[in-house]
C-alpha cells in the first residue's frame, strides 16, 4: 500500500510500519547520483521550510548506505534541503539496502506525481525507470513491435497515470540538446513540437535554435513536423528551416495579443478586463474618427489650392 505525501512524494506504508526510523546527521545525506529532479528555491520551498521549522519533518526520508560512507537519498531531496535551510542538524531517515535499479524505480515513483514537475524532469525520470526495468529483465517496446504481457512503457504509464505513448514521447525529449530542452521547460516551445524536434541531430538542433532566435518565432506542430521531414529526407538546411519558421501563422493574422501586465499600467487597479476592453474600443473609435477628420481636412485643403 502506498500513501501520498505533501508535494506528491510517495512512500510505501508497509515499509514504514516494519522499518526503523533513524535520526541521521543531515550532512551525511547525499543526493542520488544523476537524479533528474531539480530542488528549487521557490515559493513552495519557502512553505516547506516554514512547515519544517514549526512542526519538523513529519514523513521520514528514505536513503541507502554508500560504499564510500554516508547515505544516498532515494526519497526526500526537497525535505533534506528545506531542513538545512530551517537549521536542523538531523533528520528522520529510513535506511534500506537496495540495488541500483530498485533505488531508481523508488526514486522515480517517489517524485513523479509531484506538482509542477518540469518536462525535462519527467523525461529523464521515465528514461531512468525504463532503463532500470530493462536491466531487471522486463522487455521494452521501444525496439520491438511484438506483443508482451506487460510492456515497460505501459507499466510506467500505469504508475504515473499516463498512456504508454505519452511515456515514450516524454522519453524522446531526452534526445534534445540541453538549451533546447530548457526552452521546453520555460514553455517557449510546446511539448508536441518539441517531440518532433527531438528527431534532429545535435547540429540540426543548434541550427534550429539559431533560426528560432532570428525569427523570434516558436514552432507550431506543423512546422516542427516539416522540419523533422526535411532532416529525414536529407534536405535540412538553415535556409529551408528559416523559410518554414518565418511563415506568418494563421493565428497571428487573426489574433492580436496584449499581455495583461502591459495594459494594467494604463488603467486604474479597480478596472475589470471587461471595462479595460470597452475603454480600448472607445479610444480606438475616437482615434479612427480623428484620422477620418484629418483626411477630410487634407482633401479640402488640396481642393482649395
Amino acid at each position: 500500500m502506498r500513501v501520498a505525501l505533501r508535494g506528491g512524494e510517495v512512500i510505501e506504508k508497509a515499509h514504514l510500519q516494519t522499518e526503523q526510523i533513524q535520526q541521521l546527521p543531515i550532512d551525511e545525506l547525499h543526493p542520488f547520483v544523476n537524479h533528474p529532479f531539480k530542488v528549487q528555491d521557490d515559493e513552495a520551498m519557502a512553505e516547506t521550510v516554514e512547515s519544517i521549522s514549526q512542526r519538523g519533518i513529519l514523513s521520514p526520508l528514505i536513503a541507502r548506505p554508500r560504499a564510500e560512507g554516508g547515505y544516498e537519498i532515494i526519497s526526500g531531496h526537497r525535505r533534506q534541503y528545506a531542513a538545512k535551510k530551517a537549521g536542523l542538524d538531523t533528520v528522520p531517515v529510513i535506511v534500506r539496502n537496495m540495488t541500483d535499479d530498485d533505488a531508481i524505480i523508488l526514486l522515480v515513483d517517489s517524485n513523479i506525481q509531484r506538482e509542477n514537475i518540469l518536462p525535462s524532469e519527467r523525461a529523464f525520470a521515465f528514461k531512468m525507470k525504463m532503463d532500470a526495468i530493462k536491466r531487471q529483465g522486463a522487455r521494452s517496446d521501444l525496439t520491438s513491435a511484438q506483443v508482451a504481457p506487460k510492456l515497460s512503457s505501459e507499466k510506467i504509464g500505469e504508475d504515473s497515470g499516463m498512456s504508454k505513448d505519452t511515456v515514450k514521447r516524454y522519453i524522446r525529449l531526452t534526445n534534445l540538446i540541453p538549451k533546447l530542452l530548457e526552452l521546453v521547460d520555460d514553455k517557449k516551445i510546446s511539448f508536441t513540437p518539441a517531440v518532433e524536434l527531438s528527431y534532429l541531430d545535435a547540429k540540426q538542433q543548434c541550427d534550429f535554435m539559431e533560426v528560432m532566435d532570428t525569427t523570434q518565432n516558436a514552432p507550431s506542430l506543423s512546422q516542427a513536423q516539416r522540419i523533422k521531414k526535411l532532416a529525414q529526407q536529407g534536405k535540412f538546411s538553415y535556409d529551408a528551416v528559416y523559410d518554414i519558421m518565418n511563415e506568418v501563422k494563421k493565428s497571428e493574422l487573426d489574433t492580436v495579443t496584449i499581455k495583461n501586465e502591459t495594459l494594467r499600467k494604463y488603467f486604474p487597479r479597480s478596472y475589470t478586463p471587461r471595462q479595460m476592453e470597452e475603454k480600448i474600443i472607445q479610444l480606438l473609435e475616437a482615434w479612427q474618427q480623428q484620422r477620418q477628420q484629418a483626411k477630410l481636412k487634407k482633401r479640402k485643403q488640396e481642393a482649395e489650392r
